[in-house]
């Protein structure tokens, strides 16, 4: 989930970088910076609560999702990185799917069996060690976690792990193409960052942990991973999946988002068969692909 709001408490902070050097210099560099979980625990609800209700969206999602599998017969899913309020869990919950979250920071695994209540509901674990049976999930949800890992190799090699052959992992993450006139990418306060040179990156994650945690939004695992619609078909068939999708793919015509617009469904029917065009809005819409395992 991109940070792009922040707590009015949070915009009070003023970043050890512009306290007196001594305040920073007490401390050892590799604690990082002091409080991170905290500020990190309040940036994330303030932010989930002010997106509010999901329903609609989920709502959209499983439509589209249910034209490339069968979700009255895939009732297992896991939810990687849940985060302190799991509204997803909850909606899956009720509507009688088997659902588990996993988050690795403990702060939030807590608040998020508060939320759900349930806590065998929400287990503590990573993207990298997923805490659950080899095939025994069908579905796997990763919403804008992908880019937080230390190693997304890793991360996709566990999601075919846990996933049954015919499940499938829907993955939101970064788009290291995307354009923005106004430079904003949704993760950090430096516009344009997604083009930013590499090691220009390192440099603005480093300032994040030790000094500014603004710059990040507060996150204690910063976005380090940008990714292209083709880099994240690369590292699924590395992990094994074989067929990678994107919701454009997912689009009919009687889609509520482009049903009444002659426009739109002219568009769609044109990315959709057109390998040139699909290429072409992949750059922009590459940010959400679905993996399939055979």
């Amino acid at each position: 989930m991109s940070h792009s709001l922040t707590h009015p408490k949070l915009q009070r902070l003023r970043p050890e970088a512009e306290q007196a050097p001594e305040t920073y210099t007490r401390r050892r560099l590799a604690d990082g910076y002091p409080g991170l979980d905290r500020l990190a625990f309040d940036q994330f609800s303030a932010v989930l609560d002010a997106h509010g209700d999901e329903t609609l969206r989920m709502n959209s999602l499983l439509a589209r999702l249910n034209r490339l599998v069968d979700l009255d017969r895939m009732r297992d899913i896991v939810v990687v990185g849940c985060g302190p309020k799991p509204q997803t869990i909850r909606f899956l919950k009720e509507r009688k799917y088997r659902v588990v979250g996993v988050e690795p920071v403990p702060m939030f695994v807590e608040a998020a069996r508060e939320y759900v209540g349930s806590r065998d509901s929400v287990l503590q674990g990573a993207a990298e060690a997923i805490p659950l049976a080899d095939g025994s999930q069908q579905i796997v949800f990763c919403d804008s976690v992908l880019e937080h890992v230390v190693s997304p190799s890793k991360s996709l090699d566990e999601m075919f792990r846990v996933l049954a052959p015919g499940g499938i992992a829907l993955i939101t993450t970064t788009n290291k193409l995307r354009i923005s006139l106004a430079g904003h990418n949704g993760e950090y306060r430096r516009r344009y960052y997604n083009w930013l040179p590499s090691l220009v990156k390192e440099c603005f994650v480093f300032q994040h942990l030790h000094y500014d945690p603004r710059l990040a939004n507060y996150s204690e695992l910063p976005a380090v991973h940008w990714f292209s619609y083709a880099s994240l078909c690369a590292l699924g068939r590395q992990s094994g999946f074989a067929r990678f999708y994107s919701l454009l793919d997912l689009f009919d015509l009687g889609d509520p988002a482009i049903a009444n617009s002659k426009f739109k469904k002219w568009l769609v029917n044109k990315v959709k068969f057109n390998p040139w065009l699909r290429a072409l809005a992949l750059t922009q819409r590459g940010d959400t692909i679905i993996m399939l395992k055979k």
